[in-house]
């Protein structure tokens, strides 16, 4: 008689019920303690990317002045704007008149100012990452204004209307404040010859505005190098309800204009091309049996 062949060990072993609760929580712990391992990880090199980005692409600034009211909130009282700054713009293109700039001061605007630092490097170490991510004002030898000329142009105040005038004409500038109560009168300043390499920043709250009028004593020396300017400030980002693009109206565009025919017959070629745009198609798929534009295929090849 064959004796049965004795079964497998393992499989003689009754069933094992799920592990206890105790080896769960250790597996569990195992898992909590390597996320809290690599969580100082993943912050720092967070914060190098936000460095990185910060440094060389965009940087957020806080408004710390109403000197471009009401483009830029930073009124005593009221919530700062929080700008997003384009740091790449100025690398491919030259600054131009209307656009909104931040700048590092040139030394005749800051040569009263205090020396940069804190006397306390904790609190200025902390300072300068809140500033660096608009949760802090920025150095005080940082800028922001409008561009009002560039170099080698002649910008001068004012003209019989209270403008101010750049090569002799002048400007069109609807974003300029008048603070309540104040005289809508600019102040009275040049001509000055812009040197090259350099522009004429003004603020758009323009009488509570030290700007390059003012700055260094004025003329020539009020005037702020290109490689000064830090970017062109693009968006606002904060607060929600201030959420938007930042004008860069140029207030010369309608210089070009003046020197030119008028709007109406600058638009007659425009309207003239447009009416004998239709005929013309028309009469080419006549004679040469062309098909819709993009199609490569005549009248008869659309019926077959």
């Amino acid at each position: 008689m064959v004796e049965p062949v004795p079964s497998n060990a393992a499989e003689d072993e009754p069933e094992r019920p799920d592990e206890p609760n105790g080896a769960g929580r250790r597996r569990k712990e195992k898992k909590q303690r390597s996320f809290w391992k690599e969580l100082p990880i993943l912050i720092a090199v967070a914060l190098v990317f936000a460095f990185l980005i910060q440094f060389f692409i965009a940087r957020v600034y806080m408004i710390p002045s109403g000197s471009m009211e009401t483009t830029l909130h930073g009124c005593p009282g009221c919530t700062p704007d929080r700008i997003l700054v384009d740091k790449l713009v100025y690398d491919f293109t030259e600054p131009e008149p209307g656009e909104v700039v931040v700048f590092k001061g040139p030394e005749p605007w800051v040569e009263d100012l205090p020396q940069e630092g804190s006397s306390n490097p904790v609190a200025g170490f902390f300072r300068d990452i809140g500033s660096m991510f608009g949760l802090a004002p920025p150095d005080e030898r940082d800028f922001v204004k409008r561009i009002i000329a560039t170099g080698g142009q002649t910008v001068e105040c004012c003209d019989a209307r209270n403008r101010v005038v750049v090569d002799g004409r002048p400007l069109d500038e609807p974003y300029i404040h008048w603070a309540p109560g104040q005289e809508p009168r600019q102040m009275e300043f040049g001509p000055i010859t812009v040197p090259q390499g350099t522009v004429w920043v003004m603020g758009d709250n323009r009488n509570n505005s030290t700007d390059s009028r003012l700055q260094g004593g004025g003329g020539e020396n009020g005037a702020v190098p290109v490689d000064n300017i830090i970017g062109k400030a693009r968006f606002i980002v904060l607060p929600p309800s201030r959420w938007g693009t930042i004008s860069d109206h140029n207030p010369q565009a309608s210089q070009a204009n003046a020197l030119g025919a008028p709007a109406w017959q600058q638009g007659v070629p425009l309207g003239v091309g447009a009416v004998l745009a239709w005929p013309a198609v028309r009469i080419g798929r006549r004679f040469l049996g062309a098909g819709p534009l993009g199609s490569g295929r005549g009248t008869d090849d659309r019926r077959r």
